[in-house]
Order: structure tokens, then C-alpha cells, then sequence
């Protein structure tokens, strides 16, 4: 398991075995678990100094993953 599946674990601590299956039955389900990670990997460089970025464009990355994460939860029915 990755650090950012252990994120998804917390975020959403009671929807694993949902996760699981979605993973492997629902291709918009992963679509938007990939965009989740690039995101979540851009932010991830740009807090760490790896890539260095303007506030706004890490508060746009940030918003852009709030809304991904919306669509994960609308799809494990939260």
C-alpha cells in the first residue's frame, strides 16, 4: 500500500473494501483515483520544495484535488 492509499484510507476510513472493488470494476472510479494522485503528487512536490510554485498555483492544485475527492466520495456513495 502507498502513503497516498493510506491518505485515501483516513479519508475515507470506512470505505475500503468499496475502494477495492470499485478499483477493479469501475474505470471512472480509477480515472479519478489517478487524477487524485498526480495531484496529489504535484502538491505533495511543491510542499516539499521539490518544485517550487507560486501560492496560487498550489491553492488551484489543492482545489482541483478538493473536487476529484468530491467525485470519489459521490461514486463510494458518501
Amino acid at each position: 500500500m502507498t502513503h497516498l492509499d493510506d491518505a485515501l484510507a483516513e479519508e475515507f476510513a470506512d470505505k475500503a473494501d468499496a475502494i477495492h472493488a470499485l478499483k477493479a470494476s469501475d474505470t471512472r472510479f480509477r480515472d479519478l483515483l489517478e487524477q487524485n494522485h498526480r495531484l496529489w503528487e504535484q502538491i505533495q512536490q511543491i510542499q516539499n520544495g521539490i518544485a517550487p510554485a507560486e501560492d496560487a498555483v498550489l491553492e488551484d492544485l489543492e482545489k482541483r484535488r478538493l473536487v476529484v475527492l468530491d467525485a470519489i466520495a459521490a461514486r463510494l456513495g458518501n
